[in-house]
């Protein structure tokens, strides 16, 4: 009777979870650590954010990700911060991630810390930081200013908690110099090809030869182009997160529940 009773919270839970992730939006593509979902922020001010928290995560590796939207619907701030948290991975291997989260519409908050940065952050702190930062800020609409005093409390909270490993700053980041080093290399050598092709072809046969190499030069170097584009280099849907302003992604941190909430 124990272990049916065990199986039908199991279920219930499982799908609980399958019904909050239809809320918890996508990881964005390119990854971003300031998400503006409800669109709060300004261009400038979300990209003054962005750098800031690129700049510590390249040099601490702790995640702050600040996502706002516009409301949670019929679930907890708190399970959909979460939610982002684990589903994003924000944080790295050592579960060193935030995330901020603010329901706009309906006016709450929550804060939800990575495993590894409970004992940094912990429930009190978090509380304090939106009693302090966020709230007096929000009230007078000033969200900006909220994100920016919260995120330099979050940042002061976790110093020297941990550093980032020799070359993390440029991790996701090498794969755009490969690509175009292959561009560049597969050119020299199609020449090389089309050259051999060329001088072989005067005895016989050099119209055809040369026409054909004249046609396929073009075509193979537009295909290398074209998936150059939507590949590793161009960031647009590729290994190089360039067009996320410099962040080079989320490392599949998580987290249990840790935290504070409030609203304005």
């Amino acid at each position: 009777m124990k272990k049916f009773a065990l199986l039908i919270c199991l279920f219930c839970s499982i799908c609980a979870w399958a019904q909050i992730d239809k809320v918890i939006p996508q990881k964005p593509n390119p990854q971003r650590l300031v998400n503006d979902f409800a669109g709060i922020l300004t261009p400038e001010q979300k990209e003054t954010l962005e750098s800031k928290l690129v700049a510590y995560d390249d040099s601490t590796s702790n995640q702050v990700a600040i996502v706002t939207v516009k409301t949670t619907g019929d679930y907890d701030i708190e399970e959909v911060a979460l939610g982002i948290l684990r589903k994003w991975g924000v944080g790295g291997t050592k579960n060193n991630g935030v995330v901020i989260l603010v329901a706009v519409d309906d006016h709450k908050i929550w804060i939800s810390t990575g495993y590894g940065l409970e004992g940094a952050i912990p429930d009190i702190t978090a509380k304090e930081i939106i009693d302090n930062d966020i709230t007096p800020n929000f009230r007078a609409q000033n969200y900006y200013r909220g994100f920016d005093a919260a995120t330099s409390s979050i940042i002061q909270a976790a110093a020297g908690e941990y550093k980032a490993p020799q070359g993390y700053a440029q991790r996701g980041r090498g794969n755009g110099g490969s690509g175009i080093g292959k561009i560049i290399v597969g050119i020299v050598v199609l020449f090389i090809i089309l050259s051999m092709f060329g001088g072989g072809g005067r005895g016989g046969g050099g119209y055809v030869s040369r026409r054909g190499s004249g046609w396929l030069g073009p075509f193979i170097l537009g295909n290398m182009l074209g998936r150059s584009s939507g590949g590793g280099w161009s960031g647009g849907g590729g290994g190089w997160s360039g067009g996320g302003g410099g962040f080079g992604g989320f490392g599949g941190g998580s987290g249990g529940g840790g935290g504070a909430g409030g609203s304005w």
